[in-house]
């Protein structure tokens, strides 16, 4: 079997398992946050935080309970890196500095995942475990009550109230998260991940050093990496080294972990609105996003552009043999149309073109899924655009699933979409033109400057992702991004949960003869087509200075 006939095969297979899950996932995440009924161990932890399950909240306090709760998670992670050293299980690691903590705790919170340190060097079992792990569980909760909540909007009339932050963090954790990754971790540690709390191994010599291995929970955090849409990896290698993904099998299964909740969100969507086809709209939208990307990746990928790859005879260099070109461009276009962040391969070893594909799914804000809730309600929020452009043609005032989209909602979406690019480019621009920041860079030209581009867009965008080839373990990389982190994930959400308590206080409208309809497939290439052009225009300069110079050099 050739190799792209086996990446086409795995790319067949890997639709078809997104395709089973999606409606009983769907359905079933819409129960959980539609329900009246608390578990028992929920009730334990409302009881112990102190919160009220049955108290809705408007926006404003809605908010103020996502910012609280994030606040004390920073806070925690932070204090527990400082601590290491003097804990129990840290394998002799030191304390990590102020600034790699502050970047790392920012990380985790805000679901980014980014990491300038290699984590088999850096960080001990607890904090792996008691603080790494336990936030890729609540940061993802995190972001799928936000998308919840702007669902409820749109479902909700005459009324402020969103739900009740705290009852939907914690069904999201135990209802949904807790479950799959469990599930998920049996299946890698039968596949050969490893699960111990071994401590450091010497397995040998290597180009004539010695060669150490340390063990560690990786399977428990490997399922939640990729089924949160984390990214952040026990090892430094991520998802290329062999304990965290040991075969071609797993490394689809993984795939199919970070992609199967943002897609099944779009079935969640429906069924809270009370229209299964304005989810499956969604859905199209994302998916024909998604697929066209892939395609795209092994085009580029598989035709090896340039002297050095075509004599090689393949883009192979940086990729594992045992997973290969086309289960590698699959894996690299949907971490970063996600929000996972998680690597098998280096992305600044894929060819011009093919890096620029990596840049540019994240920028289109990473909606196709995107994130564990964050995916839906970014696409959400560009339907709102894409109807009120609609709107602009026909002349008439638009309207999304009942609900007028008017002055304060365009303005709140525009902040939305115009804040994300704001950060990247300011960002990446002071850091070339700033003297010390160019430094960390590898390589020079064109493909130097797409490696910091490549930062602040994983970063503001809450990706993780490395580009490979930048020193990021500096006072200012750890700094800038860590501000780009935290800017990135909770402006938007300020918007969201704005929009989200606007919609909610309207009265429905009712559906006439000129009313849009959304659910059709008419609706979904406008807004396809929106995305592109939207973020073609914000993006488009950065990009021909950096990964399309490249590839049209090659």
């Amino acid at each position: 079997m050739g190799p792209v006939l086996a990446g086409v095969l795995q790319l067949i297979a890997l639709i078809a398992a997104l395709a089973l899950a999606y409606i009983p996932l769907g359905n079933y995440m819409a129960r959980v946050y539609s329900s009246d009924k608390h578990l028992r161990v929920e009730k334990w932890i409302y009881k112990g935080i102190g919160a009220d399950p049955n108290t809705e909240m408007r926006w404003p306090a809605y908010l103020r309970s996502v910012l609280a709760f994030s606040a004390v998670g920073v806070l925690f992670l932070y204090l527990l890196q400082r601590l290491q050293g003097i804990l129990p299980g840290s394998l002799g690691f030191s304390s990590v500095n102020p600034a790699q903590s502050f970047n790392t705790a920012v990380s985790f919170v805000t679901n980014t995942n980014w990491q300038s340190y290699y984590g088999e060097q850096t960080m001990g079992h607890v904090v792996q475990t008691a603080g790494l792990a336990v936030q890729n569980f609540v940061s993802a909760a995190v972001g799928i009550a936000v998308a919840v909540a702007l669902v409820r909007g749109f479902a909700r009339s005459r009324t402020g109230e969103l739900g009740n932050f705290w009852a939907d963090l914690v069904r999201g954790v135990i209802r949904i998260l807790v479950p799959l990754s469990v599930v998920a971790a049996l299946v890698l540690v039968a596949c050969g991940a490893i699960q111990n709390f071994s401590g450091i191994h010497e397995v040998g010599q290597f180009m004539g050093g010695h060669q150490q291995w340390n063990g560690g929970a990786v399977a428990s955090q490997e399922a939640i990496k990729e089924v949160g849409t984390n990214g952040g990896g026990y090892f430094n290698a991520n998802s290329a080294h062999p304990f965290e993904n040991p075969t071609p099998f797993t490394n689809l299964f993984e795939i199919f972990l970070l992609l199967v909740i943002p897609f099944a969100l779009t079935r969640t969507f429906g069924v809270m609105v009370g229209s299964i086809k304005q989810g499956y709209a969604i859905l199209a939208t994302m998916a024909t996003i998604w697929v066209g990307f892939v395609a795209l990746m092994m085009w580029t990928e598989f035709a090896h552009h340039g002297p050095a790859l075509q004599i090689a005879g393949g883009a192979m260099e940086g990729k594992e043999q045992r997973i290969g070109v086309g289960a590698s461009s699959i894996f690299a276009v949907s971490t970063t149309l996600t929000s996972t962040g998680a690597v098998d391969s280096f992305h600044s070893s894929f060819t011009g073109l093919g890096g620029g594909i990596t840049i540019l799914g994240m920028q289109l804000g990473e909606i196709a899924p995107g994130g564990t809730g964050s995916g839906l309600y970014g696409m959400l929020i560009m339907a709102v655009i894409a109807v009120f452009i609609a709107g602009l043609m026909v002349g008439r005032t638009p309207e999304y699933l009942g609900k007028k989209i008017g002055t304060r909602e365009m303005k709140l979406a525009a902040c939305y979409i115009l804040i994300t690019p704001a950060l990247v480019l300011i960002f990446a621009a002071a850091s070339m033109a700033l003297p010390t920041p160019p430094h960390s860079m590898l390589n020079s030209g064109a493909h130097g400057f797409s490696e910091v581009l490549y930062a602040f867009t994983s970063a503001a965008n809450n990706n993780g992702s490395a580009f490979a080839g930048l020193n990021a373990n500096t006072d200012w990389f750890n700094t800038m991004t860590g501000l780009a982190m935290v800017l990135g994930r909770f402006l938007p959400m300020v918007f969201v949960l704005a929009l989200a308590g606007s919609l909610a206080e309207q009265k429905p409208v009712p559906v006439t003869a000129g009313t849009l309809r959304t659910e059709k497939p008419l609706f979904t290439g406008l807004l396809v087509g929106a995305i592109l052009i939207i973020t073609g225009l914000t993006y488009f300069p950065a990009l021909a200075l950096g990964p399309l110079a490249e590839g049209l050099a090659s």
